[in-house]
């Protein structure tokens, strides 16, 4: 099926070359279907990869990670740290032609907070008690209490500023999403492709460089790569290491190999025996050889033994806890009392590749320390509402995107809010407390707190940070992904 795809995307590129058809689009592969295309109503990478080019946020992160203004032009804090008030920045229009103001930024908020809505990155927001909007160019957020990650939360994906006009109409931003990106939705065909083309009116002037993105969903990673090495395919992130050299040879493409943001886990349910054991979750732990899964099912990384990932300023090393040690697993297996007659289901994102085999290898793993692993395949539609939202599973393999802010990797964890169903309420205070501290250094010693009890108490396996492959045809220069968000930024992209 796929290769017909490739074989008539060859033959519309030829036909429409000889008519003197618009230039070629750029075209991304996905390794699935978005969940939606409403960046308030998804936690979904592939969602936010994917919106990165549709919406705006009232500020976002540079090519460093840094965060700067984006359709706000500037912002203060009050001494209390209780009232921020953002600029914005003059002459924006959404898709639909309205004209941004502070009542669409007041509008995209309440939305996002109402809890009909039900969004799931609504507890960022919680913070804001109201929503002022003295003139049309300016927006002041009132908190109940000091917040430092708001700023992270408003450039993060989720943090889009919609048409009000829109919102209040109840239009499905879902299957067509309206904002003031770079680029403009034209369809959406599940299973096939996603279309947007150039925004002429967008607010960075000159950008972006080209006329139009197309994300082609492709979940099989040998038709990625055949169609790397054809040209009918101008890039991809999700490619496996043993696809290197082939690549190479083609001599094609150009590969970058950055160190992620991500952090790789084996996530376990918590509230579900045997994992409520301490015992049984530290036996799990000095099963994995962690460096063996980086290597072998993402291309290598670095270990971390805590949920941070490596390189950030906020990382601390705890990795010498549960060291490789299956002997030990063994022993502490015996003394929970659990063997191979209790069976444990690993549900898998069919559609992640490097997590599938990662999950095979984590499987065989256990299964020489005496646990009886099952693999459940499913795909990310599905893994995103059984597992990370309704947690119906025992292990799942999954890597969790950087974030801005440590407040938005940690929140929520020792309560019953996450998918991992690990309870403390020790850890949960301190991670609280970090969010209402001020200043690195306080929040710091708060979040290593958190960190350390995390690292001891073992709701995952903490895999590692790994290194990605970002593979790109020759043709294609000035291509950026936020290094810490891990979404594409095509604006500053050009097609040569």
């Amino acid at each position: 099926m796929r290769r017909t795809f490739l074989l008539a995307l060859a033959a519309g590129l030829l036909i429409a070359g000889l008519a003197g058809a618009a230039p070629k689009p750029l075209t991304w592969a996905l390794s699935g279907n978005p969940d939606s295309l409403d960046p308030q109503k998804t936690a979904g990478t592939l969602t936010f990869q994917t919106v990165r080019s549709l919406y705006d946020t009232l500020v976002e992160p540079d090519a460093k990670g840094q965060i700067v203004g984006a359709l706000a032009e500037r912002w203060q804090t009050s001494a209390d740290n209780l009232t921020w008030t953002f600029t914005l920045r003059k002459g924006v229009k959404f898709h639909n032609g309205d004209a941004l103001t502070s009542a669409d930024v007041r509008a995209s908020f309440e939305r996002i907070k109402n809890k009909e809505f039900a969004s799931p990155k609504a507890s960022e927001y919680a913070a804001i008690t109201s929503i002022e909007t003295p003139d049309p160019s300016t927006v002041v957020f009132k908190l109940a209490k000091p917040f430092s990650p708001l700023l992270a939360a408003l450039a993060s994906g989720w943090g889009a500023i919609l048409p009000k006009s829109l919102i209040d109409s109840g239009h499905d931003f879902s299957s067509k999403p309206v904002g003031t990106g770079p680029f403009v939705f034209k369809e959406w065909v599940r299973d096939n492709r996603i279309v947007l083309a150039k925004n002429p009116d967008y607010w960075l002037k000159g950008l972006p460089k080209f006329d139009s993105l197309i994300f082609q969903i492709i979940p099989e990673r040998a038709v990625q790569v055949q169609g790397l090495i054809a040209g009918q395919i101008d890039g991809s992130d999700i490619i496996d290491q043993e696809d290197v050299p082939m690549l190479e040879a083609s001599g094609k493409v150009n590969i970058d190999r950055p160190l992620t943001a991500q952090i790789f886990v084996l996530a376990m349910n918590c509230s579900k025996p045997p994992l409520n054991d301490l015992r049984v979750r530290q036996a799990v732990n000095h099963a994995i050889d962690k460096q063996a899964v980086l290597d072998v099912a993402y291309g290598g990384g670095k270990p971390v033994g805590t949920f941070m990932n490596y390189g950030n300023a906020y990382y601390r090393d705890f990795t010498s806890l549960y060291p490789y040690d299956p002997a030990k697993a063994r022993s502490l297996l015996a003394q929970a009392g659990v063997g191979k007659d209790t069976v444990l289901e690993m549900v898998l994102p069919a559609n992640y590749p490097p997590h599938v085999k990662a999950g095979e290898m984590y499987q065989e793993m256990l299964s020489k320390v005496g646990l009886n692993v099952q693999i459940k395949l499913v795909d990310w539609p599905t893994w995103l509402k059984d597992v990370y939202t309704a947690a119906k599973y025992d292990f799942t393999a999954i890597a969790h995107t950087g974030k801005l802010d440590p407040d938005g990797t940690l929140s929520g964890y020792g309560t019953e809010k996450r998918y991992v169903r690990w309870i403390n309420a020790t850890a949960a205070d301190y991670i609280a407390k970090g969010a209402g501290a001020v200043g690195e250094e306080n929040r710091k010693k708060l979040y290593d707190q958190a960190m350390m009890i995390m690292a001891r108490e073992v709701p995952f396996v903490f895999t590692g940070t790994s290194y990605r492959r970002v593979v790109t045809n020759k043709r294609v220069k000035g291509f950026r992904m936020d290094p810490i968000l891990d979404t594409y930024d095509f604006r500053h992209t050009e097609l040569q």
